[in-house]
């Protein structure tokens, strides 16, 4: 997840109170049934960030749980996720299935530890193992991108450490096997008596999840559409296609589900995810127009001349690291689908 500045049109508003009180006080919402057998919890960021993810743990009709984006994981501590369990009088031992939206820490991170405390299985789109397992290569391969961004010299080694080959997607969390059942888009999640189907929706990683339960009206949306947040896109292993390409198609898959509760995973559940998906549309065609409008005034430009000109928040000047890499690669997809990327120059 990237945390951008919300778009000019107002946030949906949450159906939780008690999760938008949570958010704005800066602490852990509580646990949650949202429907008979489907709860919500709350784990939180580790490294001082200051957000949680939504867990969402559903039952069923033969008593095993199964839990959507466990959270992260860290110094060996599943406490949250049993305190979680506790209050709703299960434990982590009844868990028997792991169900991962996408293969960021703050998603995957807890699925091997709860693997190897349940036994539980692991379930994750086949294109996301696929960039686990390739994490390596990708990563050394964008230092090659990073070479022709024209990054000022004291900012290329954090670029470098966070984006190129020093960069860890699962943050050195997450371990093989990374899943023991592939989905691919259309798949019923193995979940007795329900009927919750995977839609992959890539552009924020590349085999980016959401999951479909139109039988309790529910829509788990992961990192895709969140209400208040534009997703950073291209945030996962290296791909043929354009991300943004790819992400905006797939707000377009989310048409005739506006009437679905939406599950995301940070911030509240709301509703009308068609109605927000237009809204992040809009923040990527605004993006465009800004980026058209700074190659339009340059010539020969760098990608990170370019860059400088697209108003980000606190200006470009404020971002090092993964947040400038990020605003890099992401000014880059725009300039490929405006069709001009022949006018920027390698440096």
């Amino acid at each position: 997840m990237t945390t951008v500045p919300p778009p000019a049109a107002p946030a949906p508003e949450p159906i939780s109170p008690v999760q938008a009180a949570a958010l704005r006080d800066g602490v852990l919402p509580p646990v949650e049934e949202i429907r008979p057998g489907v709860w919500t919890l709350a784990v939180p960021f580790r490294f001082g960030v200051p957000d949680a993810t939504l867990v969402y743990v559903v039952e069923g009709t033969d008593g095993i749980l199964t839990l959507i984006d466990p959270g992260w994981f860290a110094d060996d501590d599943l406490a949250v996720l049993r305190e979680g369990l506790a209050a709703i009088g299960r434990s982590l031992e009844d868990v028997g299935l792991v169900v991962v939206t996408h293969l960021h820490a703050d998603h995957l991170g807890a699925a091997d530890a709860v693997r190897r405390a349940s036994g539980a299985r692991v379930a994750m789109h086949r294109l996301e193992v696929e960039a686990l397992r390739h994490e390596r290569r990708h990563a050394r391969a964008n230092d090659a991108d990073i070479a022709t961004w024209g990054l000022p010299e004291d900012l290329r080694a954090g670029v470098v450490e966070t984006w190129g080959s020093g960069r860890r997607i699962g943050l050195g969390r997450v371990v093989e096997p990374f899943a023991d059942l592939l989905l691919e888009d259309g798949d019923v999640v193995p979940i007795a008596g329900r009927t919750i189907r995977a839609l992959w929706t890539p552009g924020h990683t590349t085999g980016h999840c959401c999951f479909v339960d139109e039988q309790d009206g529910l829509l788990f949306t992961g990192d895709h559409v969140l209400p208040r947040i534009n997703s950073g896109i291209g945030l996962g292993g290296r791909t043929g296609t354009n991300p943004l390409g790819d992400y905006l198609a797939s707000l377009g898959r989310l048409d005739g589900y506006e009437d679905l509760e939406v599950c995301p995973g940070h911030e509240y559940r709301f509703r009308d995810v068609v109605a927000r998906a237009r809204v992040l549309v809009r923040h990527r065609e605004e993006r465009s127009r800004h980026v058209a409008e700074a190659l339009d005034a340059l010539h020969g430009p760098t990608l990170y001349e370019v860059v400088s000109r697209v108003p980000f928040s606190g200006g470009i000047e404020s971002m090092t690291g993964f947040l400038l890499a990020s605003a890099l690669t992401q000014t880059a997809y725009h300039i490929a689908l405006l069709g001009r990327s022949d006018e920027v120059r390698p440096a």
